[in-house]
């Protein structure tokens, strides 16, 4: 075997190898082959040339080359479907068929032959004297950019310049001896007539040139070809190209020059352009003085490329260039190199042009100056602003998003810092709206988008103290609403006010892929905390932006920051707020804020010192109290009550609760509003603390402040005054601190008792204030309540005495009760003082003319009666949820110091703590329920369908408490009250509608009203005033369309009323899953202060009932025992009482449906066809039942009523379910099991067969499940709907009709076994095969091959129901009506058919007799 060589041989190797080759005898891969030109003769002869040299050129042929490219990866030949349709002939020869026919490289590769060079003019380089290029100066060359414009492409060097003149001077030169030599008779006079010459000369056309007389083409040139050839083809083609254009109309030449512009690749259009550009016609140069204006119009539209030029360069006009009178400063001479201008050097330097005023109404860059705000693109500010130091569109002012966040990566540190402190402005003015009219989208989301967060949280650790700042700024109006602060701030002395949701992002069903299911089961499960911990922070920042800072580890940078950094003022109450925003988010995240180490510490020692050196003014906050401190403390002790304790007893949150409430806030050495503001945030910390039962060893310590603060609650403050908005909210603070001592002190005798009781294992410890210690404020409160009461007359107080009054109503309910509950209550003497307080406060204040105006704007600002003033605003981001919301009215009206919310609340708050007790006056304060403005409201909030949003949840939990105290009220009244009786409907409307938007957090308030006013008789006057008897006489009326086996409506409405106090025993034991929330919602309601965990309530994800709560506890049986396949005959599966729980369930739907159908109108028809189809899965005989079997006839025939049938929509997604075709295919195989024919189970299996309904139910009924038409045997006059909805619009599934034919060939369908479907298969396929309508080939094909085996079929009866049908009746016997013979037109329509299948069959026959 031969050698091959190697990269490493020598020469020696290489010539030892070659002579081991050429011993071997073996043929060469590669071979050499001579050929003649063809186009040159034969070689040697004429010319005495050697054949061997010049007349042979080398041809090179690859002889191991493939005829085709290998493949990468094996595939399967594939064959042709033609191949065998090709005609071959037995003397064709393959070699040559393939050589014909190969298009593949391989076929250009094998054969290589030479270009012909022989006829191409060889140039030689023009004879010097010189042997080099002359030396010349840049002096000598003249600058041939001074008279191009800005706008000119391309920059040549001097040497270049240099360069091209000389050229330009010898080709002068050269065509001027050509033109003597071609015109040597003209002379000198000759060349007065050259512009006469070009004056006569023909215009070129488009892309044509003239060149010695002749038109050419200005692209085609002939290069390459021949020298004899090219140049005649070449002006071939062009004169075709002409002809075919001037035949050619200008609108399609103009129209297909577009589209080639478009087409073709824009270099390729710049290079045809310029080439034209440098092409000027010699002769043409002159322009033409014969030319009249039309032809200057014809050669202008002649070329509109030109003219879109033109057009498209209008739009940047190009500026002249700038010159040495234009710039700021003259050059010198001595100057070193600014003897000569450069014009492209100095553009920078010049005034920047005037912003257009473009008409377009497309989108523009939004730009903002360093305060935030959105600068016009027409506006034109000066330079001097420094708003135009950007690189794009240098001529607008502003900056953008994308050139602010460079600017914050800067290396500069002012940069920076303007940057960041630019973001912090426009982020602001995004959250307060400014730009929901100016920008398209959120400028919130494309900030959080772009990665803010991150590039927020990098430059907090910026080493300079001023980036370091302006970050904190921007991310503190990143987190934190000024308006929340203010909405939550003045919500606080509310009722339950100190109660808060956590501002966390709704829940968002996430899908969790399982990964591994197999062989896992050992495998203990994530948690969601290490499922958190393994997300990476873009992630978790996307879904929660506080969340995923404190995973970026902020809460250590913003400790080292007021540790470490001290900055200045400003910085430190950003840090206080984000850290308070922090607090707020969950209790998690406020447990983080205390377990960092060494911050709170920091705060505590830093930030709420007890002894201080005053400054004026405070240049430094280090040392100082600060009002926001204390907020801190707040917000992070309404986080639980273990929180709270760490606060008091860990990080001396006791000894500043007595440092700042022993003294007058005028006796703190701080300025009078710093002094209110850290006062009032005090009693708000300990009014949170006492109410967990804590820090009440301080009100025997500080009571004499107290009596003392409280004396100058009633007094008016001059609205005048600046301070007197600070003075107000100290009062509510201490009032709602007395309120929550009251509460601790009432439950200590209960404490007392269970800690002496063995039985009580777990209870808390009793408070050291007891009911004794408080007995001494109810007079001087009292007191101040009528004096509040006195002041609503004058205008000028009245504004203050409403917002003091709910503080002062509270306390007075919170005492009351309690006072009941206590050993030593005595039941005359509180009698007395009850009637003492109606007469005297509350009747006077119902009457009062404020009041009245109070209730009459209630409706206006109901958040109920109002969706649209709870709308998420145009920057609301999921990620970052807030209260700010955006609609027609006021963002947070109802927390306004005008809002009738918080007084209205109070007041029925004491109205039902004296009604409870003195039940003797209940009948004096009906005038409230009574009067319109009340009815108004209540029967606004019983058609409201209010949306849960982070902005709306927490002032609808607040109106809640209004509509549950206002129900709970007329509940007392109703036994003694005949006018309150009248309109018991609507209370009871308004507490039906009142359960489903209950949030989490009011589970007491829904278990009361289930247990006190759902449920009652009382509250359902149809029940003893002819809602029965009503219900028969629609039965009687509607008894010819009803089938005899459904019972009637009023025996069933009857019972179900009787059975009331079971219907509520039933649900109250559906809803014991509840009862953990039930409770600690319970305690708070209550005022049970040692028993409340937090005050932060549990997220607001939805509501605390579920809308179609009615159907529970059909769901849950159906859940525990049924099963989602069908088929079930388990029996013995059936928990006990489940048939009783399922007729008390439906009985109270039969109940709503009749008298209170708006109670369920958030409930979907096709959702309670859902829930109650869920009745037959659950037990293979539940559904056989008397009493089941009577009432779901009767909620049948509601579901079927005309105004809830036609809102039924299958195809809508329903909650809890995946799809309704899931559910229906369970219920084909239940009926299959254990239906045993029964029409109702019947019905339901019906109903989704509608023809406006989807098809795939239709087919799987008649594909996979035909059998159970055997017993599908629902009668005509059974079906709760009209027979209409099934067959009409006719039927276009082809598939489908198909199934029906079949069905009813085979046997499977038949008339005595299923009516219904019998009539509705005829229908269809009647008008299918009978149909004039053009449709598509195939299905005309269809229609044909139907009719046809119709005719053929032979069941005689099948086929004249099929050929006679006339229309359905479900009257008749058979249920639809046939003619006596077949019409004129169905007849020419079946002679047609048959007989074109004779024609075909014919046809097909002579075709079969042909084939040899």
């Amino acid at each position: 075997m031969l050698r091959r060589p190697k990269s490493g041989d020598s020469e020696a190797d290489l010539l030892r190898d070659q002579e081991q080759f050429l011993a071997s005898g073996v043929p060469p891969a590669v071979t050499v082959v001579r050929r003649p030109d063809k186009r040159r003769g034969d070689p040697g002869v004429g010319d005495g040339e050697s054949p061997d040299t010049d007349g042979i050129r080398d041809v090179v042929t690859i002889a191991d080359l493939p005829d085709e490219i290998p493949s990468l990866t094996p595939t399967p030949s594939k064959k042709s479907r033609f191949k065998a349709n090709r005609v071959r002939f037995e003397d064709a020869d393959p070699e040559a068929e393939l050589d014909r026919c190969d298009t593949h490289v391989t076929a250009v590769l094998s054969k290589i032959v030479e270009r012909d060079t022989s006829t191409v003019p060889v140039s030689i380089p023009p004879f010097t004297s010189a042997a080099f290029p002359r030396v010349f100066h840049r002096s000598e060359v003249e600058d041939k950019r001074k008279g191009l414009g800005p706008g000119a492409r391309g920059k040549k060097s001097i040497f270049a310049q240099k360069i091209a003149a000389q050229k330009a001077k010898e080709k002068s030169l050269t065509s001027c001896d050509d033109s003597e030599a071609h015109c040597p008779s003209l002379g000198a006079q000759g060349s007065d007539y050259l512009p006469g010459v070009s004056m006569e000369t023909e215009s070129p056309h488009l892309g044509s040139e003239v060149h010695d007389g002749k038109e050419m083409s200005r692209l085609v040139s002939g290069q390459g070809l021949s020298q004899q050839d090219g140049s005649s083809e070449a002006q071939k083609i062009h004169e075709e190209n002409q002809a075919k254009l001037q035949s050619l109309p200008q609108s399609e030449v103009l129209e297909m020059q577009k589209t080639l512009l478009v087409q073709l690749d824009p270099r390729l259009v710049d290079f045809v352009r310029s080439h034209k550009s440098q092409g000027p016609s010699k002769v043409t140069s002159a322009p033409s003085q014969r030319e009249q204006p039309g032809e200057q119009t014809a050669s202008k539209t002649l070329d509109p490329l030109e003219e879109d030029m033109e057009h498209f360069g209008t739009d940047s006009v190009p500026l002249p260039p700038i010159t040495e009178q234009d710039l700021p400063i003259q050059p010198k001479k001595e100057w070193l190199h600014m003897n000569k201008l450069e014009p492209e050097k100095l553009e920078w330097m010049r005034d920047q042009p005037a912003p257009r005023k473009r008409g377009t109404r497309k989108a523009m860059q939004a730009r903002f100056s360093f305060d935030g705000t959105l600068i016009p693109p027409t506006e034109d500010l000066p330079t001097h602003l420094g708003l135009h130091h950007h690189g794009d569109e240098p001529e607008l002012a502003g900056y953008s998003l994308q050139e602010l966040f460079l600017l914050c990566r800067s290396q500069v540190i002012q940069q920076r810092s303007l940057a960041l402190t630019t973001l912090a402005h426009i982020i602001a003015k995004a959250r307060a709206g400014d730009f929901a009219c100016s920008v398209r989208g959120s400028v919130l989301s494309t900030l959080l988008d772009a990665g803010l967060v991150f590039l927020l949280r990098f430059a907090l650790d910026d080493s300079v103290e001023g980036v370091m700042a302006a970050a904190v700024h921007a991310l503190r109006s990143l987190l934190v609403s000024p308006e929340d602060e203010e909405s939550l701030d003045s919500t606080f002395s509310w009722y339950l006010g100190m109660s808060a949701f956590p501002l966390l992002p709704f829940a968002q069903e996430e899908e969790e892929e399982d990964e591994g299911d197999v062989d896992l089961e050992d495998t203990p499960k994530e948690t969601a905390k290490e499922k958190e911990e393994k997300k990476p922070d873009h992630d978790v920042a996307q879904a929660d932006v506080v969340k995923g800072l404190l995973k970026m580890k902020l809460l250590p940078r913003l400790r080292y920051i007021l540790e470490v950094v001290w900055p200045p003022p400003r910085t430190v109450l950003d840090v206080l707020e984000i850290l308070i925003r922090i607090a707020r988010h969950s209790p998690a995240s406020a447990t983080q804020v205390l377990d960092c180490p060494r911050l709170m510490e920091t705060v505590m020692s830093h930030f709420l010192p007890c002894s201080w050196t005053p400054r004026d003014p405070p240049t430094c906050l280090h040392g100082l109290p600060v009002p926001a401190a204390m907020k801190l403390l707040r917000v992070l002790a309404g986080a639980g009550r273990h929180a709270c304790a760490r606060l008091l007893n860990n990080l001396g949150g006791r000894e500043r609760l007595s440092r700042f409430l022993s003294m007058e806030p005028c006796e703190l050495p701080l300025a009078p509003e710093e002094a209110l503001r850290i006062g009032t945030e005090a009693l708000r910390l300990w009014a949170v603390a006492a109410g967990y039962g804590q820090a009440c060893d301080l009100y025997r310590d500080l009571y004499p402040i107290l009596v003392k603060a409280l004396q100058s609650v009633p007094r008016a403050w001059p609205p005048t005054n600046p301070l007197w908005p600070l003075e107000l909210q100290r009062a509510q603070a201490l009032v709602t601190l007395l309120t929550h001592v009251t509460h601790t002190a009432g439950c200590h005798q209960d404490l007392q008792a269970a800690l002496a009781s063995p039985e009580e294992s777990e209870c808390p410890p009793p408070p050291v204030v007891e009911w004794s210690h408080v007995t001494g404020l109810q007079r001087p409160l009292l007191a101040s309540l009528k004096g509040c009461i006195k002041t609503l007359g004058d205008p000028s107080r009245r504004e203050s005495s409403v917002s003091l009054l709910p503080s002062l109503l509270l306390y007075q309910g919170a005492y009351y009760s309690q006072l009941h509950l206590q050993n030593s209550f005595r039941p005359v003497e509180c009698l007395q003082e009850l009637e003492a307080l109606t007469s005297d406060v509350l009747l006077p204040l119902l009457s009062h003319q404020a009041v009245c105006s109070l209730i009459d704007r209630l409706r206006s600002c109901s958040a109920l009666c109002n969706p649209l003033s709870c709308c998420p605003s145009t920057e609301a981001v999921a990620s970052l949820p807030g209260f700010r919301s955006s609609g027609r009215r006021p963002a947070l009206s109802l927390a306004s110091s005008s809002s009738p919310l918080p007084f209205l609340t109070a007041l029925c708050y004491l109205l039902e703590a004296v009604t409870r007790i003195h039940k003797g006056i209940v009948h004096k304060f009906s005038s409230l329920l009574l009067s319109d403005l009340m009815s108004g409201y209540l029967r606004a909030c019983c058609k409201a369908t209010p949306t849960l949003t982070p902005s709306s949840a927490w002032l609808l939990r607040h109106e809640h408490h209004l509509l549950y105290l206002l129900l709970k009220l007329a509940h007392r009244l109703m036994p003694v009250s005949p006018e309150v009786a009248k309109q018991a409907s609507l209370y009871h409307q308004a507490a039906l509608s009142l359960l489903p938007w209950l949030l989490p957090g009011s589970e007491h308030m829904a278990h009361d009203l289930f247990s006190s006013i759902i449920f009652n008789s009382d509250f359902m006057p149809e029940g003893r005033c002819g809602g029965p008897e009503a219900a028969d006489l629609s039965d009687l009326q509607l008894k010819e369309g009803c089938c005899p086996s459904q019972p009637p409506l009023g025996p069933l409405l009857r019972d179900a009323c009787a059975h009331l106090p079971s219907l509520r025993g039933c649900y109250l034991t559906h809803l014991a899953y509840m009862e953990p929330a039930v409770l600690r919602s319970r305690n708070l309601h209550l005022g049970r202060t040692p028993y409340i965990w937090s005050w932060f309530l549990s997220e607001a994800s939805g509501p605390a009932l579920p809308a179609d709560w009615p159907f529970l506890p059909l769901v849950s049986l159906y859940e525990r025992v049924g099963v989602p396949g069908g088929g079930d005959v388990r029996v013995e599966s059936l928990p006990p009482a489940s048939l009783e729980s399922v007729t008390h369930c439906l009985q109270w739907l039969l109940l709503l449906e009749s008298w209170r159908e708006s109670c369920l109108a958030a409930v979907l028809p096709a959702a309670k066809l859902a829930r109650l189809s869920c009745l037959f899965l659950c037990s293979s005989d539940l559904f056989l039942e008397r009493p089941v079997q009577r009432l779901t006839w009767a909620l049948l025939r509601t579901l079927c009523h005309p105004r809830q049938f036609a809102a039924l929509d299958l195809a809508a997604p329903l909650p809890g379910l995946a799809s309704f075709h899931d559910l229906y295919s369970a219920l084909l195989s239940q009926f299959e099991a254990v239906s045993f024919g029964d029409p109702l189970f019947g019905c339901f299996i019906l109903l989704p067969l509608q023809r406006r309904f989807s098809a795939t139910m239709r087919l799987a009924v008649f594909g996979e499940h035909v059998g159970l038409l055997r017993s599908l045997g629902v009668q005509l006059r059974q079906l709760p709907v009209p027979l209409e909805a099934f067959t009409f619009p006719p039927e276009d599934s082809l598939p489908l009709l198909r199934l029906y034919f079949r069905s009813l060939v085979t046997g499977a369908l038949r008339q005595p076994w299923c009516p219904v479907l019998y009539v509705v298969a005829l229908v269809h396929l009647n008008s299918f095969i009978f149909s004039l309508e053009p449709v598509s080939q195939e299905v005309e094909a269809a229609r044909q091959s139907l009719l046809r085996k119709t005719y053929y079929l032979t069941d005689e009866a099948l086929k004249n129901h099929l050929l006679l049908f006339k229309l359905p009746s479900q009257q008749d016997e058979l249920g639809f009506q046939i003619y006596d013979c077949l019409p004129p037109t169905r007849a020419r329509r079946l002679e047609s058919v048959l007989d074109m299948g004779k024609g075909q069959s014919e046809g097909a026959r002579q075709g079969c007799d042909g084939v040899p």
